[in-house]
């Protein structure tokens, strides 16, 4: 639009314009700029002054933002995206992509060779020079004299690595399939004598994202819908405090706009022997419908996110896709969204990195200090991986798509799981981890493996500030 088409659209509404502001509108190339413009002029106004030109162009800026960045998106997730059917070459192409994307993360850091390199350049005869490989670990075992003794692999060829027990590094565990640097010398026969190892981590100078605008987040799991076990009184407890009907932590209420379900919604059907004899709803169906009526019950401001668990009516192999179509239809609620396991979502700019946590049976059982009373340190030790789930062939069957779904890249700034039914949370090197406990009272099988749940704790979580409160609504 040229500066006499301008000046007489403005005229044609009542108004004159200053050269000054005729210039910067006639550089604009926005069609809608003399509506916008109108439409935020004070109605006393005579004259277009540059000034209002400025107010509608930041105020163009800032519609287009957000338009461009919703409250809330799905950042990843394998949802209708899944393509593996399980073959060999799979596999190969999943670990490679493994390998590749977490071998980067720390080639910056160390200046690695492949293995073969090494083995070709003489090393094996006893050369002292100072070497650094990235590799994934196919084999760990102790030595007769306590040592530790490492098979590392690339895509070139394995070679042996040994930590002596002197090193202030050997109590660092290290879990097959996970992906590592390790810097040394090579001594006669091709033996890499560890001198470091570094792993994938977080850096150092990670600053978290937060919220421009106060707004929290609900972080919940593991509610078992369906089992007699779960614990309904304490749940419409929750939904009451949801609703305002409640003046505990009535500032913290005001303050939520979203609520997060890292899986295991309902108890499932077939999930484990005998697990018809603990249902109180029989029918895997009739479970999400009753899911569907409690959360229809939410306000409906709040927007919901739903991932699916191992007691999910979706595939056991992960990761998972989103609840299927026939049980989304069941919930009438305005602002749910559903998401896969693992999945990462961004709300008011703030990342979410959504995962189950069935990886944590794996660490308990593999990594020394592991526990379930402590679920925040195992993710700690996922997130120093920067893989949910580094154990291949442990309690997590694995699909292998062409890209590791597992590697956490980007960086969240909040780490969501459930699984373990206790509640965690500390923060590792500014990322907030968070294990949200559950609704459901001590199972038979957790009183075998004397596990104590952690039933009805919610952690809120302030994306303002990163702040985390529990809210216990227990009694």
């Amino acid at each position: 639009m040229d500066g006499i088409e301008i000046v007489k659209a403005l005229a044609s509404k009542g108004y004159m314009v200053e050269p000054d502001a005729l210039d910067a509108l006639g550089r604009d190339p926005d069609p809608g700029i003399l509506d916008r413009l109108v439409s935020g002029l004070d109605p006393s106004a005579l004259t277009v002054t540059r000034d209002d030109v400025a107010r509608s162009l930041r105020a163009g800026n800032i519609a287009e933002q957000t338009a461009r960045k919703p409250a809330l998106r799905i950042l990843s997730d394998i949802t209708n995206n899944s393509t593996c059917i399980g073959d060999y070459d799979e596999f190969v192409g999943y670990f490679r992509d493994r390998y590749g994307r977490l071998g980067d993360m720390m080639r910056h850091r160390i200046s690695a060779r492949p293995i073969e390199s090494i083995k070709k350049k003489g090393f094996s005869r006893g050369e002292k020079s100072e070497v650094a490989v990235i590799g994934m670990v196919s084999d760990v075992r102790d030595t007769a004299n306590g040592n530790r003794l490492v098979e590392l692999e690339d895509r070139t060829g394995s070679m042996g690595v040994l930590i002596s027990k002197d090193k202030d590094f050997f109590d660092s565990p290290l879990l097959l399939d996970e992906v590592v640097g390790v810097s040394g010398t090579v001594k006669e026969g091709g033996l890499l004598m560890a001198s470091g190892v570094i792993y994938p981590d977080v850096p150092n100078t990670n600053v978290p994202r937060r919220s421009d605008e106060p707004a929290a987040v609900a972080l919940i799991s593991d509610v078992h819908i369906g089992s007699n076990t779960f614990l309904e009184d304490p749940w419409m407890r929750f939904i009451d405090w949801l609703n305002g009907d409640s003046d505990a932590h009535h500032d913290l209420a005001s303050r939520l706009k979203y609520v997060v379900v890292a899986g295991d919604m309902v108890d499932g059907i077939g999930v484990y022997p005998g697990q018809e004899k603990e249902l109180h709803i029989a029918d895997v169906y009739d479970q999400y419908r009753k899911a569907a009526e409690y959360f229809d019950q939410f306000p409906r401001h709040l927007k919901i996110v739903i991932a699916p668990g191992n007691h999910d009516a979706v595939r056991q192999a992960e990761p998972q896709p989103a609840l299927p179509e026939e049980v989304r239809r069941m919930f009438r609620h305005p602002n749910v969204t559903f998401a896969g396991n693992p999945s990462a979502v961004e709300m008011e700019g703030v990342r979410l990195l959504i995962y189950h946590g069935r990886s944590l049976d794996d660490l308990v059982s593999n990594l020394p200090g592991a526990s379930y009373s402590k679920p925040e340190k195992a993710m700690a030790e996922l997130l120093k991986r920067r893989h949910l789930s580094p154990i291949y062939g442990g309690k997590v069957m694995i699909a292998p798509e062409a890209k590791d779904h597992f590697v956490i890249d980007p960086l969240p700034d909040i780490m969501h799981s459930g699984h373990v039914h206790t509640v965690g949370v500390c923060r590792y090197r500014g990322v907030t981890l968070v294990n949200s406990g559950t609704w459901q009272s001590q199972t038979d099988f957790q009183k075998r493996m004397n596990i104590q749940p952690d039933p009805a704790r919610i952690p809120i979580v302030d994306l303002q500030n990163g702040d985390v409160k529990i809210v216990d609504f227990g009694e």
